[in-house]
């Protein structure tokens, strides 16, 4: 019977195993399913079901028909040729038994891949975004260039005609007289830095030479007793001379600091403001002389949106000018009083210490100091530790 020889065919076949653990594709595989079809759609029942006593690949002799099995006849389920027809290349069988435990549960990758199906405009929406972001970063950046393209080349065309006499340029007499007075203040108050400078070095190279000859005479005195009286006369008078050497080496490191912050801060910074009006000076009168050469040309409509245009930049690095010019008024002024102060005070210190150290005064030394808040350093400071050393 065709029922039978179906059933053995299905119970004897070999089903190959790989080194995964994955059933290979079978030969019969399509020709058994058709057969298994067609007994599903005829509807046998058990009652002609036979069962294999032998092996896998035993003879046909190990068929033992079985009695009769009185029970409900097989149905034929659309489902299961669904899961049969599925692709050849089977999965591991771990991932068999996970996705049996889990029917209903996703990959990352499979949910990525279903919401791309789903939302396929999302990436390309986000790669346009980028690509706008960035080409607007780099139309800015154009932007920035070709204008100061334009202003450099505007305003080395001013300087390049005012230095041959072509081209007129705003004055400020007042102004411009005050700037040169401090550059000239400022050459000079340098000269005094150097010099004091200088000072310091060659006075203290004098301090350590007394200082190293009060030892000698301390030494000899004690070496020799006939003389020990007059080498210790001198080795105290040396003494001496070192303190105050010391006291006055510390006025003149203080003269010397605060007048170095008075020129290389305080000046500075206000040179630093001019040298900024300067160039916004330089950048009015560029545009300036543009507006007027457009102003002499012809007036059709082109021409007016130009002259609109420059005079709209004219007006901008006129305030820019005239802002910077108020800046440089006022610093000029707070920098004369600071100056005034600063250097009194100074110029009374270096008077009052070199006139007491010279004099022999002590006592007027040390009051010089104290008036001035001149705190001396211990000797040996300015020399690294033994750390420092190491």
């Amino acid at each position: 019977m065709m029922a039978d020889s179906i059933m053995s065919k299905a119970a004897t076949m070999e089903i190959p195993i790989n080194s995964n653990g994955d059933t290979g594709t079978l030969p019969e595989d399509d020709s058994l399913e058709q057969d298994l079809q067609q007994v599903m759609v005829s509807g046998p029942n058990l009652n002609e079901t036979s069962i294999v006593s032998g092996g896998y690949g035993g003879p046909a002799g190990g068929i033992i028909p079985t009695s009769t099995i009185k029970g409900p006849a097989i149905r034929f389920n659309p489902e299961y040729l669904d899961r049969r027809r599925a692709p050849a290349s089977a999965p591991d069988i771990r991932m068999k038994s996970r996705s049996a435990n889990l029917p209903n549960s996703q990959s990352s990758a499979s949910r990525l891949a279903q919401h791309t199906d789903q939302h396929p405009g999302s990436a390309n929406h986000n790669t346009n975004s980028t690509e706008e972001v960035s080409r607007g970063v780099a139309v800015e950046k154009l932007d920035s260039v070709k204008k100061w393209g334009i202003n450099t080349y505007k305003c080395t065309k001013q300087m390049f005609s005012e230095r041959f006499g072509r081209g007129s340029r705003t004055v400020d007499l007042e102004l411009e007289a005050q700037i040169d007075v401090l550059r000239d203040t400022k050459s000079k108050y340098e000269n005094i830095l150097s010099l004091a400078t200088a000072l310091i070095s060659h006075f203290q190279s004098m301090v350590q030479t007394q200082q190293a000859l009060g030892d000698t005479f301390t030494d000899l005195s004690q070496k020799s007793p006939e003389l020990q009286d007059e080498f210790g006369y001198n080795a105290e008078t040396q003494k001496l001379l070192c303190k105050n050497g010391e006291a006055l080496l510390g006025a003149i490191n203080f003269f010397v600091s605060s007048v170095n912050t008075l020129v290389n801060k305080t000046m500075e910074d206000t040179l630093m403001t001019i040298r900024l009006y300067e160039n916004a000076r330089l950048e009015f009168d560029a545009y300036r002389s543009d507006l007027e050469e457009l102003s002499l040309g012809p007036r059709d409509a082109a021409a007016m949106v130009r002259i609109e245009m420059a005079q709209h930049d004219y007006q901008v690095h006129r305030d820019k000018y005239e802002r910077l010019r108020s800046d440089v008024t006022i610093k000029l002024k707070f920098l004369e009083e600071n100056k005034v102060k600063v250097m009194h005070k100074q110029l009374l210190l270096f008077h009052n210490a070199i006139s007491a150290y010279f004099a022999g005064n002590q006592q007027q030394l040390e009051q010089t100091l104290i008036q001035f808040n001149v705190k001396l350093k211990p000797p040996g400071s300015d020399k690294p530790s033994w750390l420092e050393e190491q």
